[in-house]
């Protein structure tokens, strides 16, 4: 396994816990489909949120949030989408979120959280 997925994963699990700590519900992590994937799908209260998790080991090449770009987003906003379509289709709420895991090895990795991104 690289040790790049390894990181990825590491961060995704992280922010996952994180959320689910301050009361969102996991629905389902990484969901794919031929567009491409979700990283955690979750619910909070009656609004389905779909977070895009970057992860990175330190800020020496710039802050994850500057990974998602406007094309990034908008093929979030289409995902998200497709999601609703085939899992949630009366899903009223929806929102796009960014959590950033920086040093997400260490004991107490440092979490952000973005809400409504796109």
């Amino acid at each position: 396994m690289a040790q790049k997925d390894e990181l990825g994963r590491r961060g995704e699990q992280v922010a996952a816990e994180w959320l689910e700590a301050r009361g969102y519900s996991l629905v389902e992590r990484n969901w794919r489909c031929p567009s491409g994937e979700l990283d955690l799908i979750l619910q909070d209260g009656t609004t389905m949120v779909f977070a895009e998790v970057k992860t990175r080991s330190s800020l020496e090449f710039g802050h994850p949030f500057e990974a998602i770009t406007a094309r990034k987003a908008s093929r979030l906003r289409r995902l998200a989408a497709a999601w609703c379509r085939e899992r949630e289709p009366g899903a009223a709420d929806v929102r796009i979120d960014a959590v950033a895991v920086t040093d997400a090895w260490s004991e107490r990795p440092l979490v952000e959280h973005l809400t409504g991104i796109a």
